[in-house]
């Protein structure tokens, strides 16, 4: 799982969100962590990253993404991403959903997962299978009456096959800022103020 909140080098700003990077014992793949302001209340972002199906509507890269089970704050969710230049990648994830009550007493959310990539469908052929994807998302309540969100995003992955790292660290950087401006653009959806 993700490890202490020390290490990070700054490395970019895009679109509203702060890029970091840190590196991992033993792995020329970096660890990426990204924050920045959703015009949304956290309630409602995290509705948003619940909204599982919706996924391949407005999630980058994503063309397919279903929910395998739900157990109280624990779900296991399957993705399938089309990403430029190479073959597609799947993988599936066990999210842990938390909530914590904040100094000014609104709701602070916390989603952490983890690969679990034996609880969703086999492999299948042309596609290939992420075999490390942990990460986070932690928002919290900001401005008047905590109607606005300070999102943090954390990301470790591997995403296989014969990408070099130094692609794939630079796919994270790019990625991210697509990520928060996707959900920014989503939480604006009245389907998720109820």
């Amino acid at each position: 799982m993700l490890s202490a909140d020390t290490g990070w080098q700054r490395v970019d700003d895009k679109a509203g969100v702060t890029l970091y990077s840190r590196t991992r014992v033993g792995s020329s793949i970096k660890e990426f962590k990204g924050t920045g302001a959703i015009d949304a209340a956290p309630a409602t972002v995290e509705k948003v990253l619940e909204d599982v199906r919706s996924y391949p509507d407005f999630m980058p890269y994503v063309t397919e993404s279903r929910m395998i089970s739900e157990d109280g704050g624990v779900s296991v969710t399957y993705q399938q991403l089309n990403l430029p230049m190479v073959t597609n990648r799947d993988y599936t994830v066990r999210v842990e959903h938390g909530t914590a009550t904040g100094a000014s007493g609104a709701m602070i959310y916390r989603d952490t997962w983890q690969t679990a990539n034996e609880a969703g469908p086999p492999e299948r052929h042309g596609v290939v299978r992420v075999k490390v994807n942990e990460g986070s998302w932690l928002l919290e309540p900001v401005g008047p009456a905590g109607a606005s969100t300070q999102a943090t995003y954390q990301i470790y992955t591997d995403s296989g096959g014969a990408l070099p790292a130094f692609l794939a660290n630079r796919a994270s950087q790019v990625v991210i800022p697509k990520l928060f401006e996707a959900i920014r653009k989503q939480a604006r959806d009245p389907k998720y103020l109820h």
